[in-house]
């Protein structure tokens, strides 16, 4: 599963081309919907789920995914911030940035915990681990990739 998942963010980064989307925006888009793809995949696979657990894990994955797009949108939206104002940071920006950084983290940390437990109700606590240590390991790679990509802050 290890190469499935390297090999899901590998093409990620590379299957993208900006050339295709028409603002940021729209490549963000873009990749976030590939991303979801591609995760779905790695999900599946990883879970081997019966019949029975299927259709409530699968609905239950959507209700999640839908909810984590949300609270992701924050952390995109602090990344482009960000960006705008990487030329001219102040050090009231880079505090304001850095505030919205661990308020997106802790309603993260929040929806996982509400997650996990209703997982938990529709899967034995091994599986629901399970998965949510799949989501854990797509969002670290995924994590080290923008470490590499974002610069530090340097204020005036």
């Amino acid at each position: 599963m290890k190469t499935k998942i390297t090999l899901f963010i590998t093409g990620l980064i590379l299957a993208i081309n900006p050339v295709f989307a028409q603002t940021l925006d729209d490549y963000l888009e873009v990749a976030r919907d590939v991303l979801n793809t591609e995760k779905k995949a790695v999900v599946a696979e990883a879970m081997m789920l019966n019949d029975t657990e299927s259709g409530p894990f699968w609905e239950m994955y959507n209700e999640y995914n839908a909810e984590l797009y949300k609270v992701h949108t924050k952390r995109v939206n602090i990344i482009k911030e960000f960006a705008a104002n990487y030329e001219s940071m102040t050090d009231e920006k880079a505090d304001e940035l850095w505030t919205n950084s661990m308020a997106y983290q802790g309603e993260l940390l929040k929806l996982n915990k509400a997650y996990y437990k209703k997982f938990k109700k529709i899967l034995p606590a091994g599986k629901a681990a399970l998965y949510f240590q799949v989501e854990n390991k797509i969002a670290t790679l995924i994590n080290a990739e923008l470490a590499l990509e974002i610069p530090l802050v340097e204020t005036n």
